[in-house]
């Protein structure tokens, strides 16, 4: 009986759980899109791989900043903004909670990003914005990027569809749990948003 736990058990049933359990909470794991702040380019219900490990440099090296304009990313909002937090009724309990939103990268510490004429413009420049569902309906004054932050967008620019970075500000790098690029269902979805 110890020979089955010390050689097995450990190979058929504790090492495979192990790797799960590193790869899920260091490496990857998957989310579901809930809401209409990604439309067109991400629907509710399709299945996005979630990439938490940062980005690699080309020699190797951890880049300063893992994330690039244009990047889908997982995040949870600035914990001071009255966007950021949830109240769920558990066993009649209200227990506040900081939820995760997906939006798009647009702008990296030290950029000014604006909205003008429904036009998405990132330091004075018109930026090609090809996954945005159409202009933005209202006009944004230029806001800088602070150090350690990143702007994100609904793809959706309806105002009232997508709560973002016009709303509760720039996001924290640390509360970005990481990418998703890489759509897994519905099967005419999968690849990139």
């Amino acid at each position: 009986m110890t020979r089955f736990w010390r050689t097995r058990f450990w190979k058929e049933a504790a090492l495979p759980l192990l790797v799960l359990w590193f790869l899920s909470t260091f490496g990857l794991t998957i989310a579901r899109v809930d809401g209409n702040s990604m439309n067109p380019s991400l629907h509710t219900g399709q299945v996005m791989l979630l990439l938490k490990f940062p980005r690699w440099g080309h020699a190797w090296h951890l880049t300063a900043l893992p994330y690039r304009r244009g990047d889908v990313v997982i995040f949870k909002a600035p914990p001071e903004s009255e966007y950021a937090w949830e109240t769920l009724n558990v066993l009649g309990l209200g227990l506040r909670h900081r939820p995760y939103n997906i939006k798009r990268v647009v702008g990296l510490p030290g950029d000014v990003v604006e909205l003008r004429g429904g036009q998405l413009r990132v330091n004075g420049q018109a930026v090609a914005d090809p996954h945005a569902s159409g202009p933005a309906a209202q006009d944004e004054p230029p806001s800088q990027v602070p150090p350690n932050t990143v702007y994100v967008l609904g793809d959706n620019r309806v105002l009232a569809e997508s709560v973002d970075s016009r709303f509760y500000g720039p996001v924290y790098v640390g509360d970005v749990a990481g990418t998703a690029n890489i759509s897994l269902w519905p099967p005419e979805r999968v690849g990139g948003p």
